[in-house]
């Protein structure tokens, strides 16, 4: 055989591959944008408190694109959940710059358009205001205290009467932006999630490359993820800002700066009450007789910064944080079928059984975390991969699963070497597109 047939034969499979790559994100950018410049005119696209969309929120995509009904919107969403997995599987075929490229113009283009599928950014800028407009402790009322609030029409239905479930911290920047417009905080919090997801990837990026791993491809599945592109920075979600800190103590971690972590990780958690699920595991992981120094040092770093954040926090607003837990735990009793268990017992028509397995599903996932965090302890699992684990149990237990939760897993699954938890991050990203 000819040598030149037989070097044409070897590279066939990688050419093929680098076009399934091409062809997955071209189709991931067109139908991202089908859904922003669509949005305009489709309420299936739009937060219910949305339907039609006021004009002062339309943005440069106003009146653009054709309204997409239910069904076309399942098209749009598995053309773009296909095209993920094979761009973000195949990424290592393309170039860094086209990666980049990508990312940066599916952030901008979802920065462009209006607040997609989720009210939560009224919520934000709702309580914000309780505090700030009207003396009152946000983690005590909701906004239907008030009923005269101009955002109260854009809250949606379930959220108008919860008091917020987001950490001190968070609250408390979110004061920074009540003098503004309702719009100026639409894009405000919509900017802040799009640069949080921008620096969530580049975070991920360098981390890959400490732990060894390709790190477009781990880029990759972090930047072009729909979770957490589509849904986080369109809703303007602070789940991206939670996770972009919590990948800053991460990366530091790597870099053996275990002060700077434990604050990082903390500071997260005062974002966001997920991010506290990394900490434990970072510690087990310098769970040996030769980690005793450096699980000291995460610890003097993440009790420095849970004093500053506790100082914080009842300087704001007294003991009121101390009511997330009980707020939180009614969220979870009333998901319904935004829940993995919570659907099918919704349509079999035993909607009765979801109370009781709730409260198995939490035993059992406590259980589960505890049991991986000894592995940890015990050199027998990497502690990213047990930190990914333990939040697939999280997303598969939690009584209330929004899509841009899944968002939490993805940043882990693109830092293991475990290639299940990269098949169940993208997995989840198809069951999380199709909970809203």
């Amino acid at each position: 055989m000819p040598a030149g047939t037989l070097t044409a034969g070897v590279r066939h499979p990688q050419d093929r591959s680098r076009l399934l790559a091409r062809v997955g994100l071209g189709g991931l950018l067109a139908a991202s944008l089908l859904v922003c410049i669509s949005a305009t005119r489709s309420s299936v696209v739009l937060p219910t408190t949305l339907r039609p969309l006021p004009g002062w929120l339309a943005g440069p995509f106003g009146g653009t694109g054709a309204s997409l009904s239910l069904p076309a919107l399942i098209a749009v969403f598995a053309v773009l959940f296909v095209s993920y997995a094979v761009a973000a599987s195949r990424a290592n075929r393309l170039s860094p710059r086209v990666v980049v490229a990508a990312i940066l113009v599916l952030h901008a283009m979802v920065l462009s358009g209006p607040p997609l599928f989720s009210s939560d950014v009224f919520s934000y800028a709702a309580y914000a205001r309780i505090g700030t407009v009207y003396g009152a402790n946000p983690y005590l009322h909701g906004p239907g205290a008030f009923p005269l609030e101009a955002l109260h029409p854009l809250i949606g239905v379930q959220w108008i009467d919860t008091p917020t479930v987001y950490g001190p911290l968070f609250t408390a920047l979110s004061y920074l932006l009540v003098p503004f417009s309702i719009a100026a905080n639409v894009l405000a919090y919509k900017a802040v999630a799009a640069a949080s997801s921008l620096a969530l990837t580049y975070l991920i990026w360098k981390a890959a490359r400490l732990r060894g791993l390709d790190p477009v491809k781990a880029a990759a599945l972090v930047g072009l993820n729909p979770v957490i592109v589509l849904f986080g920075v369109g809703g303007g979600h602070n789940d991206l800002l939670m996770l972009a800190i919590l990948a800053a103590g991460l990366y530091v971690m790597l870099r053996e700066r275990e002060v700077s972590s434990g604050v990082l990780m903390v500071t997260a958690t005062a974002v966001k009450l997920t991010a506290g699920l990394l900490l434990p595991f970072a510690l087990a992981a310098r769970g040996s007789q030769a980690g005793q120094s450096e699980r000291r040092r995460l610890l003097i770093g993440a009790a420095a910064a849970g004093v500053a954040i506790t100082g914080l926090a009842y300087a704001f607003f007294g003991a009121g944080p101390l009511q997330m837990v009980g707020t939180l735990q009614g969220i979870q009793g009333e998901g319904g079928q935004q829940s993995i268990l919570g659907f099918p017992a919704e349509a079999l028509g035993v909607p009765g059984l979801i109370g009781p397995a709730d409260t198995l599903l939490t035993v059992a996932f406590l259980l589960t975390v505890a049991w991986l965090v000894r592995r940890v302890w015990r050199g027998e699992l990497d502690w990213i991969a047990g930190a990914g684990w333990a939040t697939v149990v999280l997303l598969l237990t939690t009584g209330f699963l929004v899509p841009w939760y899944v968002a939490w897993l993805i940043p882990l699954a693109a830092l293991s070497r475990d290639r299940r938890l990269l098949f169940a991050a993208i997995a989840l990203t198809g069951i999380g597109m199709t909970t809203l």
